[in-house]
């Protein structure tokens, strides 16, 4: 995988992930200009499988704003602004797998979520996660091994 563009930090702190997925998205081109100046927000997206489809809900694009353009100058008009920043997008999957994941779905407990947007080959991709919800308990380890990590690091270091 290549070098991040945008990270999913919670989702490895709230999830236990147990199988990830690479997936195209289908985006317009003001909405990859956007991403690659991090102007995008995963926090609260999820992925809906349906048969023969898989769509990104809830994942935020601010407007692409160049230097150049006037704020409230919208996308009826030709600019880059526009309304729908947090429309739902398709993802491009092989049928296969959003049948393997449509399976795991109706299984109960498992959510599919977004993880990381990277570059590959000059294209936009999403790494997603097949998770299961970590417990308060399990969260409290999370923290307890960060820690002991950190100090182990202070001291050595």
């Amino acid at each position: 995988m290549a070098q991040p563009i945008l990270e999913n930090k919670k989702a490895h702190f709230d999830y236990q992930i147990l199988e990830t997925f690479e997936a195209g998205i289908s985006l317009t081109g003001q909405e990859v200009k956007s991403i690659m100046t991090g102007k995008a927000n995963m926090a609260g997206a999820f992925v809906v499988v349906r048969p023969g489809d898989a769509s990104l809900i809830n994942f935020k694009i601010l407007p692409y704003q160049p230097n150049n353009l006037m704020v409230n100058f919208s996308a009826k008009n030709g600019s880059a602004g526009g309304g729908q920043e947090d429309r739902s997008r398709k993802l491009l999957l092989h049928k296969e797998q959003i049948n393997y994941l449509m399976g795991k779905a109706k299984e109960g407990g498992l959510a599919i979520i977004p993880l990381t947007i990277y570059r590959k080959n000059g294209k936009i991709k999403l790494a997603i996660g097949l998770a299961k919800h970590k417990s308060k308990r399990d969260k409290r380890e999370t923290i307890k091994k960060r820690e002991t990590q950190r100090e182990m690091k202070r001291v050595v270091g």
